[in-house]
């Protein structure tokens, strides 16, 4: 099944470590959508990739969430800052914002963990044309075998660059919930 993440904005630490104990984590549990029913219905396999594309949604918990699969917070996301900020990953990863754990669950199958900072701002401040090229670069690291989509991962940094905006006009901070 791999791992799932939602990333998602809170007021607080606090806040979100509370995320963990809600059901079905930050996203909750979503229901197929009309749309993607009618799509899997018809075989439609071109409108299932898209209504499957990871998109920012206001959940039933009230917290804007981005979910996805492989794309994990700290080495793919320290990469990824390291690409937008150009600083080295060494610093990257000692930031203390960097993956750390405010809530952990069934001995670490369950987990929120923080996204630094610098990446939330370095993600609010991207155009939609630096988050593409950043996309290209992306996918080429060994944290995607190199051989990551550039495409899908735009469309990602698309929809996560919208949600560290959200958060900074809020003065909330970016998190994931990682679930096993």
């Amino acid at each position: 099944m791999g791992v799932l993440y939602d990333y998602f904005a809170a007021a607080s630490d606090e806040q979100a470590a509370a995320a963990i104990d809600l059901d079905g984590g930050p996203a909750g549990a979503e229901a197929v959508s009309p749309e993607l029913r009618a799509a899997l219905d018809a075989g439609d396999r071109e409108a299932v990739d898209r209504l499957m594309r990871p998109r920012v949604r206001l959940s039933e918990h009230g917290l804007r969430v981005l979910s996805t699969k492989g794309i994990d917070p700290v080495v793919q996301m320290g990469t990824l800052e390291g690409l937008l900020t150009r600083v080295d990953a060494d610093i990257v990863f000692a930031r203390p914002r960097s993956g750390r754990a405010v809530a952990v669950r069934d001995e670490g199958e369950r987990l929120v963990l923080t996204l630094t900072d610098e990446l939330q701002q370095a993600l609010a401040e991207q155009t939609p044309e630096r988050l593409d090229a950043a996309a290209v670069a992306w996918s080429r690291t060994e944290e995607f075998w190199g051989k990551g989509d550039p495409e899908l991962l735009a469309d990602f940094l698309r929809e996560l660059s919208q949600l560290a905006r959200d958060a900074c006009d809020q003065g909330h901070r970016l998190y994931c919930w990682a679930c096993v």
